[in-house]
């Protein structure tokens, strides 16, 4: 596990836990004392992005930082600006003002040829899977591998792994038609994961699915973050996801399995933050802790499904 990702808390100070706020400056100075000094330089940055489009302004404004192996959660509701920054990210609209960096290098106004490059280090995971309906969960997954000429025998071991990582190597046989809405989610996960992206983006990925199959989404999101140490942009309007992704963290028991265990009982979680969207605008950044004690009305109301 990473050690910019956990901090390890004493027996006497689990009680207080639940009171522990953790500034940005501090995680910052946490980041800065990994060894690896490319670690300091963020995944992603937003530096006072603006984008209208004609008398409507999406952003205004917008700055945030994503870490490396942090998940940022985007929070807010409908109409935001939540699901452009991802749009933004991936090159797909451009700023009318700002700058967006990906691992320091300013990508505002790069050409599609150069966002192309860029793409290869992300992994996209849409609302409904976006699987290829003709296509078998094999030959899903393993889209972009053919796409680029692999060997099969080694996209045959790549699929596998990544299947085996979303707990579905039963399915690989099978028709997206003959998959849940959840198994379809987590195959759309697998199929964004080959290639071992560098930062990964959820956009709604539990919109529309049970509480238990949701739970599972952000449980892999979680394993993405603490055991393969992935930035990503976790994109939702639901209070569960928050809930899951910054309570929890995946490690390693002694039988090499993954489980999963509450923030608090022997470690306390430093690399995940909300950021809250409200009409374009960023109107809190912290932790779910400050989250929970903000004394602003329209966040009050939000976080109590008002």
């Amino acid at each position: 596990m990473a050690t910019t990702n956990l901090e390890v808390t004493d027996a006497a100070e689990t009680s207080s836990t639940e009171d522990l706020q953790v500034s940005d400056a501090a995680a910052d100075s946490t980041f800065a004392e990994v060894d690896d000094r490319e670690r300091i330089k963020p995944a992603i940055e937003f530096r006072d992005v603006h984008l209208a489009f004609d008398d409507r302004k999406v952003l205004d404004g917008l700055s945030f930082k994503v870490q490396r192996g942090e998940t940022k959660i985007i929070l807010g509701g409908s109409g935001c600006g939540k699901s452009t920054t991802i749009k933004l990210v991936l090159g797909l609209l451009k700023p009318d003002a700002g700058q967006i960096l990906v691992n320091g290098d300013d990508i505002t106004n790069y050409t599609e040829a150069e966002m192309m490059k860029v793409r290869k280090s992300f992994g996209m995971i849409f609302q409904e899977g976006a699987l290829f309906d003709s296509l078998s969960v094999y030959d899903n997954v393993a889209y972009r591998l053919h796409e680029q000429g692999v060997p099969e025998e080694e996209v045959e071991q790549e699929v596998r792994r990544m299947l085996h990582f979303v707990d579905l190597e039963d399915a690989i046989d099978k028709m997206p038609i003959e998959l849940s809405g959840g198994m379809r989610r987590r195959v759309g996960i697998a199929r964004a994961l080959v290639g071992g992206p560098e930062v990964v983006m959820f956009d709604e990925p539990t919109a529309g699915l049970d509480p238990p199959t949701a739970r599972t989404i952000c449980e892999l999101a979680i394993k993405l973050r603490d055991l393969e140490d992935v930035s990503s942009i976790f994109v939702t309007h639901e209070m569960n996801n928050v809930s899951y992704l910054t309570s929890e963290y995946a490690a390693v028991n002694e039988a090499g399995e993954v489980i999963f265990e509450k923030e608090g009982e022997r470690l306390c979680l430093t690399n995940t933050k909300v950021l809250m969207m409200r009409e374009g605008r960023a109107i809190f950044s912290g932790t779910d802790e400050q989250l929970q004690k903000n004394d602003d009305p329209y966040i009050k109301r939000f976080l109590h499904g008002r």
